[in-house]
């Protein structure tokens, strides 16, 4: 095993085992281990965990555990991976989560690198930007769960870190990876115990991936992964052969949206335009008495459009405004939870009505639709877009696509199925 990823959500897994995949490494995602689970046979594993926005203490826990199954099995290098947009508040958890690595590895200094051009996520002097707009500006400003109001990075990692940090500027980055060891090693003989490093486009990854292949722990979004996996990759490896595993199966699908980002808002938009969608009445499933009752709406809904050409959609997704008079009338925790509840359970009934391929927008929405399905890993197919590949259970038959909230174009939903025909 020559890489280990410990992921701090579905979808986020889901876009660095693509990566991974894409650029030669054979990948196998899981959604959570327990200590005795054997090694599958990838040179690449992903372990999804849902400890963005849980109790510090609770995500240190989960991701201790992958790191001592990983270790079991001699993985080689350890990379901890978070979200291109450095989802996380004050207290963390991302630099909690890696601290805690750092000691149990015994490690004095590891990286941060969000950067992924592809998807507009560039790093620049240690600030993140989000398309032409630093993080703060955009719409991340305004997300529900974990609002991010500072781009500096250096800022955003000693807030939640016991250390120092430093920045690998673009100007070393561009002078290649002797540069940026030599840049580390500076750093390290300073105190620091972190730098945060440049990249504006993906030969700033390729670098990366070049001066990091040897350090035991990385942590960084999923962009890293292109350069680290071209490193450790063997030779004339078929990323082609690795990815149709993962090839969509089955005839019936629908569309689920948990996500209220600003790209998000946009698919569903577009979408109303190209399918039947439903939208979810938050208000009524938070006061309603009988889950199973209030789901078999949206089941007949769905069953009454299954044979359209375009896959029906259900959606959660609300504007800024109607998230915050949601939240504000019934707080984040218990509007978030009910939502999640309402995917898990129609999932559940949808899947036993013949559904087998599921679009899903949002991790939360991900994850509680992964375990409410009872999927324990997947194999890694093609890419719908970058970082977003459609995905197969090891364990069942059903096929699943899994979008961070800001990934994709505005016709993501559309491009799931067009492209990947049944």
């Amino acid at each position: 095993m020559k890489i280990g990823v410990i992921a701090d959500d579905f979808t986020g897994a889901t876009d660095i085992a693509s990566f991974l995949v894409l650029n030669g490494l054979k990948t196998v995602q899981m959604c959570g281990i327990t200590p005795d689970l054997p090694a599958p046979d990838a040179e690449a594993v992903v372990i999804s965990h849902k400890s963005r926005s849980c109790p510090v203490q609770d995500a240190i826990a989960e991701t201790q555990a992958s790191l001592q199954w990983l270790l079991k099995h001699n993985c080689q290098q350890i990379y901890f991976k978070y979200c291109s947009t450095f989802d996380s508040s004050k207290e963390g958890n991302i630099g909690p989560v890696a601290d805690a690595l750092m000691e149990t590895l015994g490690e004095k200094f590891t990286i941060f690198s969000p950067a992924l051009p592809v998807n507009g996520r560039t790093v620049y002097k240690g600030y993140l930007f989000v398309g032409d707009v630093l993080l703060e500006e955009s719409g991340m400003r305004n997300h529900p769960i974990t609002p991010m109001t500072d781009s500096s990075l250096v800022r955003l990692v000693e807030m939640q870190s016991k250390g120092k940090c430093g920045v690998v500027t673009l100007e070393t980055v561009r002078q290649g990876a002797a540069a940026v060891k030599a840049k580390i090693s500076e750093l390290k003989a300073a105190g620091y115990s972190y730098a945060v490093i440049d990249a504006i486009d993906e030969s700033d990854l390729i670098v990366q991936g070049e001066a990091l292949k040897d350090m035991r722990l990385v942590t960084g979004g999923s962009g890293l992964a292109i350069g680290l996996a071209r490193q450790v990759a063997e030779p004339n490896s078929d990323s082609t052969k690795a990815q149709s595993l993962g090839y969509p199966q089955g005839k019936k699908a629908v569309v689920f949206s948990g996500s209220c980002s600003v790209m998000t808002n946009k698919q569903v938009a577009f979408y109303q335009q190209q399918a039947a969608t439903k939208a979810v009445d938050v208000d009524a499933l938070i006061k309603a008495t009988d889950l199973k009752a209030f789901v078999a709406d949206y089941v007949q809904f769905y069953q009454e459009h299954a044979d359209d050409q375009n896959a029906p959609l259900i959606f959660a997704t609300a504007n800024p405004e109607e998230l915050s008079r949601i939240q504000k009338q019934y707080g984040v925790a218990e509007s978030s939870h009910a939502v999640e509840n309402f995917f898990a359970e129609l999932s559940t009934q949808l899947y036993a009505a013949g559904v087998r391929r599921f679009i899903i927008a949002g991790g939360e929405t991900s994850s509680i639709v992964t375990k409410a399905l009872q999927v324990a890993g997947f194999y890694i197919g093609p890419a719908i877009a970058p970082g977003v590949p459609w995905v197969r259970s090891i364990n069942n038959d059903i096929s699943l696509t899994l979008k961070s909230g800001n990934f994709g174009q505005e016709d993501f939903f559309l491009k799931a199925q067009k492209d990947f025909p049944v």
